[in-house]
């Protein structure tokens, strides 16, 4: 074997000895350029050679251009890259090792009842703008309005009837016992009418295509 091939081949450096990428996006180029960077002594050059490292990050990331703050990710990127000991002057407050590794509050979970899982959280926030809403025909429209669609959610979940009282029962507790129908003569659509909609769409595999085809119905509106 040649002497010189038998040099390259002990100097290869495999991806195993390698180390690690932070953020592999960018290459093993730039994150030696970032390096280097951090061991120049003059501040006013480290300055700019941070300046023109943001400036191949921009380029080689030309999908984040329109990205809010695309400027300040960049800048962000670089820090980390760094692993936070890059010393240079930035546009936007310095992203910190601590800041970073913050974690997030905890998110509450939006539906209070997990039992009435399937009636959704919209549900819950419609329920809200009704009960802000001053006393009136409309507030009386919208409540049964939400009936009325707890009662088609019930139904898609359960497959089955539903009385009127049990739908009014959780609308009172889903509301805090602000909206109370129980007393109410007015009855909610019969479950036929609200899953007709979608019975039609099993039929024929969904199609339905015959339905909008002439006939007397032409141009009638429908309610």
């Amino acid at each position: 074997m040649d002497v010189n091939k038998h040099m390259e081949i002990n100097n290869l450096e495999y991806n195993t000895e390698r180390e690690k990428l932070i953020i592999p996006e960018y290459g093993r180029h730039l994150q030696k350029m970032i390096d280097q960077a951090v061991e120049i002594e003059d501040k006013e050059e480290r300055n700019k050679v941070a300046k023109a490292i943001i400036a191949v990050m921009g380029n080689l990331q030309p999908h984040l251009r329109d990205v809010p703050d695309f400027q300040h990710k960049l800048w962000d990127q670089l820090f980390i890259i760094s692993d936070f000991k890059l010393d240079v002057e930035a546009p936007y407050p310095i992203l910190t090792k601590e800041k970073l590794e913050e974690r997030p509050e905890p998110l509450e979970y939006p539906q209070n009842f997990p039992k009435y899982r399937y009636y959704g959280n919209n549900i819950k926030r419609m329920i809200d703008v009704a009960i802000s809403w001053e006393e009136g025909d409309l507030k009386t429209a919208l409540t049964y309005t939400i009936a009325n669609h707890m009662k088609k959610c019930y139904l898609n979940w359960n497959k089955d009837t539903v009385d009127d009282k049990a739908i009014f029962n959780h609308l009172l507790e889903l509301s805090d016992g602000k909206i109370d129908l129980r007393d109410s003569t007015e009855e909610l659509s019969t479950a036929s009418d609200l899953m007709r909609g979608k019975k039609k769409n099993y039929r024929s595999g969904g199609s339905n295509k015959k339905n909008y085809r002439g006939g007397s119905n032409r141009g009638k509106k429908r309610y």
